[in-house]
């Protein structure tokens, strides 16, 4: 009750979010089920059953990707001082947005088995009755089981994964220092270096003191302002992964290069009528694709270092700090966007003299996957810059112009911009190059 409560009350923006990741639910669901219904209207052709109920899986990553992106940006479970006060410690917090994820998700996949049941003509009443009859197998009964333990999926791989990455860490050196685990790490996103939020077990200031006087910060205190001047803050340490990532790519264009040369291979059936391929380019396309997200957090923070570079101004000085700061949290949605836009110009390059057609089951599921890591990365942008708001508003009150501001943010999008659409393009290019040639 407290999570649908909390959800009652968020603000129009996180509703929108919470709405997107229903609608995403909605369609990898749909998905899901449409991958029943043709089972059951071929019952012979069990392997391709099996190829598209695989091929849902591209779908359903990046609802759960989205849907814990959303959980982690939400302001309405965030630590805050005074909550474990009232019984809302860090565990709890976590269990809330694990709930309203599931709640979010399993209104999607409601709303898919009624659509679905619509196309099958089960539900009479609108428009489009059956339309889609013969192809769902609307004269057999829809095995109710089968259908809710794939509905299932989404619901609980969002709630699951949610509570992994929002759970408490250090839990236990918190007890022993009496200080709440959300002061240390749950209160920043992990991997991105964000200031601590002050959230404690114990009352921080007594009724007589100041929180913003140094003198009266006790060993239980945090400061909730990021510029403390008893507290420098201290460029984040460059992300890890780099050579992991070099790795993977180089390990992906191997294997497409030995696809391509080693003459005929077995052949990989794909969706929407495309030109049968072998089953090894995709081994080929998920390495790059990995590798991608891999490099993408070091990269992001190369860019800010690159802005720093060669005797630096106040607004590239600024710039590439903050590319440095929110490398982990913008680097991996960034590395994810470029896997998927790759992976399509590939598939473009590779198939354009043969032109397939796009299904619409087909056209369904690449528009999940590229509007759930475009909404990601807007979520983690949103999500930074909230984080940004205490830093923002005291540059402000020391002077700082707010056109500078925004030109330090235009300065990041153009140096994001410049490194990553060349890279994917020429990662693109060497993935289709062993295939077309």
């Amino acid at each position: 009750m407290l999570a649908l409560r909390l959800a009652r009350g968020a603000r129009p923006l996180v509703q929108l979010r919470r709405l997107l990741v229903t609608a995403a639910a909605a369609g990898t669901g749909f998905l899901l089920l449409c991958t029943l219904g043709y089972a059951m209207a071929h019952p012979d052709a069990s392997a391709r059953s099996v190829l598209r109920l695989a091929w849902c899986v591209a779908p359903m990553a990046a609802t759960v990707y989205f849907a814990v992106a959303v959980a982690r940006s939400d302001p309405g479970t965030r630590p805050r001082p005074g909550l474990s006060a009232i019984g809302l410690g860090p565990v709890r917090l976590m269990a809330i947005s694990a709930a309203t994820t599931a709640l979010s998700t399993t209104l999607g996949s409601m709303l898919a088995l009624l659509f679905f049941l619509h196309l099958r003509g089960d539900l009479t009443g609108m428009p489009f009755d059956g339309a889609a009859a013969e192809f769902l197998a609307a004269d057999q009964p829809l095995p109710l089981p089968g259908a809710l333990t794939l509905l299932a999926l989404v619901p609980l791989a969002a709630s699951v994964t949610s509570a992994l990455v929002l759970r408490p860490r250090g839990e236990k050196q918190a007890r022993m220092s009496g200080i709440s685990s959300t002061s240390t790490t749950a209160g920043t996103t992990p991997g991105a270096g964000t200031t601590p939020t002050a959230d404690t077990d114990s009352p921080s200031t007594s009724p007589g003191t100041s929180a913003d006087s140094p003198t009266s910060t006790t060993p239980h205190d945090f400061p909730t302002e990021p510029l403390d001047p008893q507290r420098p803050t201290v460029p984040q340490p460059a992300p890890g992964g780099l050579p992991w990532s070099v790795a993977a790519l180089a390990a992906g264009l191997a294997v497409e290069m030995y696809a391509s040369r080693s003459g005929p291979a077995p052949g990989l059936a794909l969706p929407g009528r495309f030109a049968d391929g072998p089953a090894v380019v995709l081994v080929g396309w998920m390495l790059t694709a990995t590798g991608l997200v891999l490099a993408g957090p070091a990269i992001t923070y190369l860019c800010g270092w690159l802005l720093q570079a060669v005797r630096p101004g106040a607004l590239r000085l600024l710039s590439g700090r903050v590319l440095q700061e929110e490398a982990r949290r913008l680097g991996q949605p960034l590395g994810v966007v470029c896997a998927v836009a790759s992976g399509a110009y590939a598939t473009a390059t590779l198939y354009a003299g043969a032109r397939p057609s796009f299904g619409p089951l087909s056209t369904l599921g690449a528009l999940l996957v590229t509007g759930c890591t475009v909404a990601t990365l807007v979520t983690a942008a949103v999500e930074a810059k909230q984080a940004r708001a205490q830093t923002t508003a005291a540059l402000l009150r020391l002077g700082a112009p707010a056109t500078m501001l925004r030109s330090a943010a235009l300065l990041r999008a153009g140096a994001l911009v410049a490194v990553f659409v060349p890279l994917t393009w020429a990662v693109a290019e060497l993935a289709a190059m062993p295939l077309t040639g």
